[in-house]
């Protein structure tokens, strides 16, 4: 498989990895966000995102920051409408 050297596609597959993580864990994430834990409790499928991502991107891209950035855009804005004592 050829790694991604194109940074739109990087970021297209950042917020599809994200967005499975999120659709797949609805109630994981509506709890981290009320107890303001989203990071621990999504500890593991954060990082095997992050592993997929690491997988295929170039690291010339520096797909940490993309994937970092997909976290708050796709999983953390996304949740803005639960209520929570963070926001």
């Amino acid at each position: 498989m050829n790694m991604i050297d194109n940074p739109d596609q990087a970021k297209r597959l950042a917020r599809a990895i994200l967005s499975d993580v999120a659709m797949y864990n609805k109630e994981k994430v509506e709890v981290g966000i009320k107890n303001d834990n989203i990071f621990d409790v999504l500890k593991d499928e954060l990082e095997e995102g992050r592993q997929h991502m690491l997988s295929r991107v170039s690291s010339d891209l520096n797909p940490d920051t993309i994937y970092n950035t997909a976290v708050v855009d796709v999983l953390i804005k996304r949740a803005g409408k639960i209520e929570s004592s963070i926001w």
